[in-house]
């Protein structure tokens, strides 16, 4: 099957919001792993991985976020396996700290 690999940042009112939270929930239902952390200049920034529909939905509901985000602007670029594997999500998807 094959597999994508996809970082986002994620712009607007997103943090303080339970974005976080809401795209682990998210990702979970989709069947999508990576991970999910909070940067100090108040972006997310988000890798996720799985089938092409899995991450396309889950690329899309970030468009929206959680009901209390106000998003304004998704960067979206492929992603590599070894960014994946560099913050210890592979198999599942985590929250980390914040940078």
């Amino acid at each position: 099957m094959a597999r994508t690999i996809r970082h986002l940042l994620i712009h607007g009112r997103v943090q303080g919001v339970g974005f976080r939270a809401w795209a682990q929930d998210t990702a979970e239902g989709l069947g999508v792993e990576g991970w999910v952390r909070n940067r100090r200049g108040g972006e997310v920034e988000m890798l996720i991985a799985g089938s092409p529909q899995a991450v396309a939905a889950m690329a899309e509901a970030c468009r929206h976020g959680p009901s209390f985000a106000h998003v304004r602007r998704v960067e979206e670029r492929e992603a590599r396996e070894d960014e994946l594997r560099l913050h210890g999500a592979e198999g599942g998807f985590a929250g980390l700290p914040t940078i």
